[in-house]
């Protein structure tokens, strides 16, 4: 079922932590909600399961309005970052908990949970304890308990964080493949944009409980709103170099960097601002190229990922650049080389952050 917030804000105290958040999340979509610590992703998640109330506007799922709803009535289940399960139960015994406390009959818990334990591969361990587990088994259990509810909306904040890097990335693809097989509206909360490039069909970036921007994730990535978004969304991240406008070429914005290595470049931006106006240009790794005549910079270290070499460049004023490489596996270091960009690859921001399109 899909869920709409209206406005919603919630105050704590005097300090308005979220801020009139309006979104509709379709009908068996996996949207994420992503953001540094302190943005209101997991407050907005908690307002969603009930457990946060709601300071002003509504949130309906399903289009019903359960903005004064208990959580149990809401037809949520929520997935925590600990997995909070008895150490004194079995897994089976764990997943039928909630199932027990609503004197489901026996056979059809068995029958429940049995085919929650086929879908996450829990079939094997029905008998184990917790401790017996692997931390990913675990978080499994912890989703099985959840699916047993047969809830109309999902909610995930940080399900993964527990986790290591190896096994975190086998989870994504174990919810990515549940999210599949159930088709169930799934909400997930990550500070980590990689996970929530990965698992999403719809990216929420929030910053200081306001939506930046909102949408499918290489939309996100190739077009964004802000410098905000445009610098949290991609790994290694955007670079940003102060510059001032120059004029036009055509279709192309002209504007010119500035410090000893002013280098000029061109962007494909329809917007007519004027000469003068000073900008921050941003370029991804992957989209600068070596080249000759262009920007000089120095390169510090080289970072050697198989296939993919990314040359870590700085500028007299010792600001960053990452510098993408494919095809030469040639050392760089020490060396200083001109760098350069096509105007479409070229974001041109206002001194507020905001694109200039």
């Amino acid at each position: 079922m899909g869920v709409r917030l209206n406005k919603v804000a919630k105050d704590f105290g005097a300090i308005r932590v979220i801020k009139d958040v309006s979104m509709d999340i379709p009908t068996g979509s996996f949207a994420v909600f992503v953001g540094t610590s302190g943005c209101g992703k997991s407050t907005l998640l908690r307002m969603i399961a009930g457990l946060e109330d709601t300071t002003d506007g509504a949130i309906l799922i399903d289009d019903r309005d359960v903005t004064q709803v208990e959580p149990s009535d809401r037809g949520v289940a929520m997935v925590f970052q600990s997995y909070a399960l008895y150490p004194h139960l079995t897994v089976f015994e764990n997943m039928a908990f909630s199932l027990r406390l609503a004197r489901t009959k026996k056979a059809k818990v068995q029958e429940m949970v049995s085919e929650a334990a086929r879908i996450l591969q829990l079939t094997d361990h029905l008998d184990k304890k917790p401790s017996a587990l692997s931390g990913g088994q675990r978080q499994r259990v912890a989703i099985g308990r959840a699916i047993v509810r047969n809830p109309q909306v999902f909610l995930f904040d940080e399900p993964l964080s527990n986790l290591d890097a190896e096994l975190r990335v086998a989870m994504r693809l174990e919810l990515t493949h549940l999210h599949r097989k159930i088709g169930a509206t799934m909400i997930y909360v990550t500070h980590d944009q990689v996970e929530a490039m990965t698992l999403a069909d719809k990216i929420v970036v929030l910053k200081d409980g306001v939506v930046q921007q909102a949408g499918a994730p290489l939309d996100l990535y190739d077009d964004p709103d802000n410098r905000f978004v445009a610098g949290f969304i991609g790994s290694p991240a955007m670079t940003f170099i102060p510059a001032k406008v120059t004029g036009r070429d055509g279709g192309n914005l002209v504007v010119r960097t500035e410090g000893s290595e002013a280098h000029e470049f061109r962007a494909a931006v329809d917007h007519d601002a004027a000469p003068g106006t000073t900008v921050n240009i941003g370029v991804r790794p992957e989209h600068w190229q070596i080249a000759d005549g262009g920007m000089p910079v120095r390169v510090e270290v080289s970072e050697e990922l198989g296939d993919v070499f990314y040359l870590h460049t700085s500028l007299a004023d010792e600001s960053e650049i990452i510098v993408e490489r494919k095809g030469s596996r040639e050392r760089l270091d020490g060396r200083t080389i001109g760098i350069g960009a096509v105007p479409r690859h070229v974001l041109v921001f206002d001194t507020d952050g905001q694109r200039l399109r």
